[in-house]
C-alpha cells in the first residue's frame, strides 16, 4: 500500500479501496456532537486536521511494559463496579484466580470492540486453563450493561467511572495518542470488517468529560493480589497487544 504523507495536515492512502475519514474540528475538540464529525467516502483515506495540534503516530511497536515495583500499592484502594453496581476492589479480581484484564478506551470505542472479539475468540483456551476474561472501561454501570448486551461479551465487565485504575496504572492519555496516522488506517480497516463505534455511548457524559482521549491496556495477574505477571500499555488508539503472547503468559 502506497502512503503519501504531506506533514502535518494530510495523509493519503490511495492505492487501496479504503473509506476516507474526515476528522474535523469546529471551535475545539469539546464534548459535543457538533464539534466532532466523521464522514466516509471512497476511494482514499484522508486525515484532515484543522486548527489543532495533533502529532504524528508515536514511534515504536506494541510491546510489554516493564511492571513497576509499586504497581500493587498504586492499585490499593481502587474500586471498579460490576453490572449490579457493586463496588469491588480491583485487586480482589485476581486474589484467588488467574485473570486476563483488558482495559478499554471507553465502552463505545470501535477499537475496544475489536479487542474484545480477539480475546473472546481465545475464550476456550482460557477456560481450559481456568483463566477468567475481564474487560474494564471508563464509564458508568449503565454503559457497561449496554456494552455487555450489545456485544454478547463472554467475560466479566466492570465500569471505572473515576478512571482510578487507569490513573494508577499510568495509562497513556491525550489527544496526541488518539488521533494518529496509524489509528486512522486502523479505523478504516475495522469499518471494512464490519465494526462500528457506538456513538450513543461515546457521547455520554462519563466519556466526554475527559474527551475520550484515554488509552487502555491489558494485564495478566493472579492468583494472589501481588502476582501481576504481564502488563501492556497502549501507546496509541488501536495498539493491541500480541494475543498469542498473552495466551502463552496466561495459559501455558
Amino acid at each position: 500500500m502506497a502512503i503519501t504523507v504531506s506533514h502535518p495536515t494530510v495523509i493519503t492512502a490511495s492505492a487501496t479501496r479504503l473509506p476516507s475519514i474526515y476528522l474535523s474540528e469546529t471551535t475545539s475538540f469539546s464534548s459535543t456532537r457538533a464539534s466532532f464529525r466523521c464522514r466516509f467516502n471512497f476511494p482514499s483515506l484522508i486525515w484532515r486536521k484543522k486548527r489543532v495540534g495533533i502529532t504524528s503516530a508515536l514511534p515504536g511497536s506494541s510491546s510489554t511494559t516493564v511492571i513497576p515495583d509499586d504497581v500493587v500499592s498504586t492499585l490499593e484502594g481502587v474500586k471498579v463496579f460490576d453490572l449490579t453496581g457493586k463496588a469491588i476492589p480491583i485487586l480482589d479480581l485476581w486474589t484467588d484466580r488467574r485473570v486476563v484484564v483488558a482495559f478499554a478506551r471507553h465502552f463505545g470505542c470501535v477499537f475496544c470492540r475489536k479487542r474484545a472479539d480477539l480475546l473472546a475468540n481465545k475464550k476456550d483456551v482460557m477456560d481450559d486453563a481456568n483463566v477468567t476474561l475481564i474487560i474494564i472501561a471508563p464509564g458508568n454501570v449503565n454503559q457497561a450493561k449496554i456494552f455487555f448486551e450489545n456485544t454478547n461479551f463472554k467475560g466479566e465487565v466492570y465500569a471505572d467511572p473515576s478512571h482510578a485504575s487507569y490513573d494508577a496504572l499510568n495509562f497513556v492519555y491525550g489527544i496526541n495518542s488518539t488521533f494518529t496516522p496509524s489509528s486512522g488506517l486502523k479505523i478504516a480497516q475495522l469499518y471494512m470488517e464490519g465494526y462500528r463505534q457506538d456513538w450513543g455511548l461515546s457521547f455520554e457524559k462519563n466519556t466526554t468529560t475527559r474527551g475520550g482521549w484515554q488509552q487502555g491496556g491489558l494485564l495478566v495477574a493472579g492468583p494472589g493480589k501481588s502476582n501481576i505477571i504481564y502488563l501492556h500499555k497502549d501507546k496509541e488508539a488501536g495498539d493491541d497487544p500480541d494475543v498469542d503472547e498473552v495466551m502463552k503468559v496466561c495459559c501455558s
